[in-house]
């Protein structure tokens, strides 16, 4: 017996003993189950039965007062019929109430019956039977519709008409409250003896898991953080049943593997959150320091981190370092930072002796305070990432200071943390540079920081109405350096360069404080003297001579090279009141002064501002003539491929043909925009570009240089549209481009001629991209196809680290934004190499071709040597 009770006792120790004992369980249940399930249908049943006679009962009901109500009868007699009903079944029949609809209360007025019940108010509208169960009771209503025989009577009604409604109320006869109480009794004494036995039963089982389950509840609540997971162990739970411990044995394997992975999933989403960071704004690359400690105290929940640095390269070997403090640290704290930082940079091979030329710190929380840290916790808890070659932006490095850091795990995360840090600093620190580059160079030349053509027109046009206000004379001076081509020449364009940088001071030293100098172009410059008359103009002017005589720039070879100028004046009001014609006056006089032998000061004679204008007024006529007799030409200047060399667009230039000459459009094009008929010109010069594309069977790309008046002519997309369509040209070979300088102050208007345009699927290009502070604009606010490189910036890159650093900064955020680039002026093999090595996608220039009158056949190929 014994030996039996131990077997028995060792089964428990199995799962397969305890599913045995459960299975007994279950099944006493399943017997339970059923004897309540029988009773349970034995009732419903009963119930369903009672239900059917009681539907039974109501309709048999309904159809003898139906019929009675057809013969006509009193209500009286209506009344004596339900109380008959009623008679005949008295425990089920509670009530019988017939209610009239208010066609028949119209006819025979109302009964003194209560108000009409909302279900029986819903049947006369619905004309629907409806059955409403309510504890032991059930209604029914019936509508009672207009039979054929009823119009005799109602004579207010149609057929189908309802008359009234019959509500029927029964009392349903269930299983007696006896029989119910013996299956109560019955159920309770079966629940009572499975209760105790599965009481029983978890108590056995209970006590076997408890201990083990509550000790396994615990470690796993004390686990927080992947360091609490290192310490959590469950090797040692006993479930008390062999199957469930081996179980429990793998899991623990499963644990130990997991410990060596184990990444703290707040740290991985905070990774993901800071694509999110990629969308970079405007305000973002305004105010790009506040961004970065907006950073710092986002990493901050994740990474307990005191401190972000970066390092940028600002020179070709000088770096500068930005330090965003979490917190305001301490005196000692930053000094020792900051000199740590210095030995760090001095020892690291990566920076081979550079300069580290300046430390700025920035604090990301003004509130609250960093803790003090030593030597030893800033040298173990810093983790930096270095690049072999500085990143757009020229940052090199970045790193964070934390605690966190002497963590293998987290150093590995950290790390992947500033990879992601460094991508999104460069490019915020890129567009914040060339952004503040172009705003500088908007109204700056960046050879000379002098003012730049575009400035000088808007600060002679303020200069003209300034002095009408003030009723003051000022002066505009035009010089032309004489000779410059041959020093250019002869010892190339870095000399050439260098002497126009000399030069640009020596002007500075010349004019008085207020006096405004630009650099208009090549070697012309401008002087704008306000409050000047013509003797005080011709002093500065012979101060500027006097001044060259004694300067000179030596050669590399030793040489002192000097040059001479020539010198226009005009002066406002008496020799024009508006900025045109004081440009006009003082070109013609640099001109003359040329011409009189150079080294020359002109000031206009009255006969010879007569002169000045009748050339003028030639030129308006030469225009008009021009575009009447269809001496509106068209040229083609090939653009090939930057890396293949294939020729593959065309750009479209206006010339007017006069007898043997041909006129560019530089001389005329201003007079045409002032007479209003650029736009005419355009119209006659595509149409004939047209023309020969289909003569030719041409199939590239061309490029329109539009006027920016044509902006304020309607319908001039249509036109073009129209003249594309009637020549069979697809209209997306068609790429209008304007020149960004021109187009700063019709913003709206060029938004409007962009969204026509691309409507009608031609593209969009911005000219001289670069030469303005709307560039980031443009490219921001309008959907732009192509982007020609201001060719200053190309024609100097190879010479000047500055205008290289704008055309590789161009040509990444064109390549980020998919937009194709050009580089213009390009006048020899070794630019074009280098255009398509930086990446720039199309070339244009002398060296490719001079414009004619021509096109050249597609898949002709440039020739492009490499070293």
């Amino acid at each position: 017996m014994t030996r039996i009770y131990e077997k028995a006792l060792g089964m428990l120790h199995t799962l397969r003993g305890f599913v045995f004992t459960a299975t007994v369980g279950v099944s006493l249940l399943a017997f339970l189950g059923a004897t309540l399930a029988a009773s349970l249908l034995y009732e419903k049943l009963i119930t369903e039965r009672a239900l059917e006679t009681s539907n039974e009962i109501a309709r048999q009901n309904f159809n003898d007062i139906q019929q009675f109500l057809r013969s006509g009868g009193s209500h009286q007699q209506l009344a004596e019929i339900t109380a008959a009903s009623k008679s005949a079944f008295p425990t089920t029949l509670d009530q019988i109430s017939v209610y009239r609809s208010k066609s028949v209360e119209a006819l025979y007025g109302k009964t003194t019956q209560p108000p009409i019940p909302e279900e029986i108010q819903r049947v006369l509208i619905s004309a629907k039977t409806t059955t409403i169960q309510a504890g032991s009771h059930i209604n029914y209503a019936y509508p009672v519709a207009a039979q054929q025989e009823c119009l005799r009577c109602h004579t207010n009604v149609r057929n189908g008409e309802i008359l009234g409604a019959i509500a029927i109320q029964h009392t349903l006869q269930t299983v007696t409250a006896k029989v119910r109480f013996y299956y109560v009794g019955l159920f309770l004494t079966l629940g009572l003896l499975v209760l105790l036995a599965a009481t029983a039963v978890s108590a056995f089982a209970a006590r076997k898991i408890r201990q083990s389950v509550d000790s396994l509840r615990n470690k796993v609540e004390a686990v927080n953080t992947v360091k609490d997971f290192e310490q959590f162990d469950i090797s040692r739970v006993n479930f008390g049943f062999e199957e469930f411990n081996q179980t429990f044995e793998n899991v623990a394997l499963l644990v130990e593997k997991m410990k060596c992975v184990a990444v703290d999933k707040d740290v991985l989403e905070f990774e993901i959150k800071l694509l999110e960071k990629f969308v970079i704004t405007s305000n973002v690359v305004r105010d790009w320091r506040e961004f970065i400690k907006d950073l710092l105290l986002d990493i901050n929940p994740i990474i307990d981190a005191y401190a972000l640095v970066t390092i940028f390269r600002v020179e070709e070997e000088a770096y500068e370092c930005e330090v965003f403090w979490r917190n305001p640290p301490s005196g000692d704290v930053s000094q020792l930072f900051e000199k740590i930082l210095r030995m760090q940079f001095q020892d690291h091979s990566f920076f081979n002796g550079a300069a580290l030329l300046h430390i700025s710190h920035n604090i990301a929380d003004e509130n609250g305070s960093l803790p003090e840290l030593s030597r030893e916790d800033m040298e173990l808890q810093t983790k930096s990432l270095l690049l072999e070659t500085p990143r757009i932006g020229g940052i090199v490095g970045i790193g964070v200071q934390s605690a966190l850091a002497q963590d293998n795990i987290r150093h590995m995360v950290i790390g992947s943390i500033l990879t992601t840090l460094l991508n999104l600093v460069g490019s915020v620190k890129a567009i914040y540079k060339y952004t503040k580059d172009l705003e500088h160079y908007a109204t700056r030349d960046p050879l000379t920081e002098l003012y730049n053509q575009r400035m000088f027109w808007e600060l002679l046009g303020y200069e003209v109405g300034r002095s009408k206000r003030h009723n003051q004379k000022f002066a505009v001076l035009m010089l032309d350096m004489d000779n410059f081509k041959a020093i250019n020449d002869r010892y190339g364009h870095h000399f050439g360069d260098a002497f126009l940088q000399e030069f640009a001071k020596l002007l500075h030293s010349a004019v008085r404080d207020g006096d405004m100098l630009a650099r208009y172009g090549g070697d012309e410059f401008c002087a704008i003297l306000p409050e000047a008359d013509d003797t005080q103009a011709h002093m500065v002017a012979q101060r500027i001579a006097d001044l060259l005589e004694k300067f000179y720039v030596e050669t590399p070879d030793g040489y002192k090279i000097k040059a001479t100028t020539s010198i226009g004046i005009a002066i406002s009001p008496s020799h024009g009141d508006n900025p045109k014609d004081l440009f006009l006056v003082a070109d013609n006089m640099m001109y003359k002064a040329k011409k009189s032998g150079k080294n020359v000061i002109a000031i206009p004679s009255d006969d010879e501002m007569a002169e000045v204008f009748r050339k003028a007024g030639e030129k308006s006529i030469m225009i008009q003539n021009a575009l009447d007799q269809q001496k509106i030409i068209p040229y083609f200047q090939p653009i090939c491929n930057a890396t293949s060399g294939e020729i593959v667009i065309h750009e479209l230039l206006m010339r007017i043909q006069l007898g043997d000459q041909i006129v560019t459009a530089n001389d005329f094009i201003e007079e045409a925009e002032s007479m209003g008929v650029a736009h005419k010109m355009d119209y006659q010069l595509i149409e004939k570009a047209f023309i020969q594309m289909k003569e030719q069977n041409y199939q590239g790309m061309l490029f329109v240089n539009l006027s920016p008046k044509a902006l304020i002519v309607g319908e001039f997309v249509a036109r073009v549209h129209r003249l594309a369509m009637d020549h069979n040209i697809e209209t997306n070979r068609i790429v209008f481009e304007i020149t960004e300088r021109e187009t700063v102050s019709n913003l709206s208007l060029l938004e409007k001629f962009v969204l026509d345009i691309k409507l009608q699927g031609f593209s969009f290009a911005i000219d001289d991209f670069g030469s303005g502070y709307s560039s980031f604009q443009y490219i921001k606010r309008f959907p732009v196809d192509y982007i020609k490189i201001e060719g200053e910036f190309i024609k100097n890159m190879l010479h000047d680290e500055v205008y290289l650093a704008f055309v590789k900064s161009i040509v990444t955020l064109a390549k980020e934004l998919n937009i194709k680039t050009i580089a213009e002026y390009i006048e020899d093999a070794e630019t074009l190499v280098a255009a398509g090595e930086l990446g720039i996608d199309y070339a244009q220039g002398y060296h490719i071709s001079r414009p004619s009158p021509t096109i050249h056949a597609a898949g002709n190929k440039i020739t492009i040597e490499r070293s």
